[in-house]
């Protein structure tokens, strides 16, 4: 079985940023890592190869040289391959142009399963995934929770809004894109990693994969707009609890 999980690479959490003309600027000491959904798609298919020994797993990420890091980490957790696709991170590029460089590089490759995670971190889009299986004329199923293979078919378990979910069973090949579960991610081994140091991922040039015409474009960015302001309490604590408790009859409250 040959599967591809598409990575991410996203700014950590804790980083701060400028706000720029349309774009947002990081600050020093610049930190990042795999997208949180795409490690769970990551250890969904790990965990397809543990039951299923001659898998073959490739992980790919679009991105300027530094995506190399999150390649070698995903290589020590356990993939076999790893794909880089070289792009400039700035202006970002839209879903739409992700979805044709990556299909245009996927096709031909004869890959039975595709995982994404949900969505991405820092965007928060969950348009990728859909737009790949567009292009590749495949099956795709979102906000997967569990999945099993049974020999060319999948019986996936998806959530729903509400709280529901959703069983299916589909042919392969297919794409999914995985919701958080159950299953937490492993971290890689000490042996892995050093033969991720000695690996070269294979370096595709986004300049000669075909792309649709911008469909999108980022018109501007603003901070939030404030739209209530917080009250100090003046005064001892005596004072400030007796102000506190008008305030709460005042609002009913109390």
């Amino acid at each position: 079985m040959r599967i591809l999980v598409c990575i991410k690479q996203v700014w950590e959490p804790e980083s701060l940023f400028d706000l720029q003309g349309t774009e947002l600027r990081p600050r020093p000491p610049l930190r990042r890592k795999v997208g949180s959904y795409d490690e769970l798609a990551l250890e969904e298919a790990l965990r397809l190869k543990d039951r299923l020994p001659r898998t073959n797993l490739t992980v790919l990420s679009v991105g300027p040289p530094p995506v190399v890091d999150v390649l070698r980490r995903a290589l020590g957790m356990g993939a076999d391959r790893a794909v880089h696709i070289l792009a400039p991170d700035q202006p970002p590029p839209r879903p739409a142009t992700l979805a044709a460089w990556i299909a245009a590089w996927a096709q031909g490759q004869n890959f039975d399963l595709i995982l994404t995670g949900v969505m991405s971190e820092d965007a928060m889009q969950g348009a990728v995934g859909p737009m790949l299986a567009a292009h590749l004329g495949w099956p795709p199923v979102t906000s997967v929770v569990s999945l099993k293979v049974d020999g060319h078919a999948l019986a996936v378990e998806r959530e729903m809004e509400g709280g529901r979910r959703q069983r299916l069973a589909l042919p392969l090949p297919a794409l999914l894109t995985v919701q958080s579960g159950p299953n937490q991610p492993r971290y890689p081994t000490l042996s892995n990693l050093l033969r991720a140091k000695k690996t070269t991922p294979l370096t595709v040039d986004a300049a000669g994969l075909a792309a649709p015409p911008d469909r999108e474009k980022v018109v501007a960015l603003t901070p939030p707009e404030k739209r209530r302001a917080g009250l100090v309490l003046e005064g001892s604590a005596a004072q400030k609890a007796e102000r506190l408790l008008a305030m709460l009859r005042e609002r009913a409250l109390l």
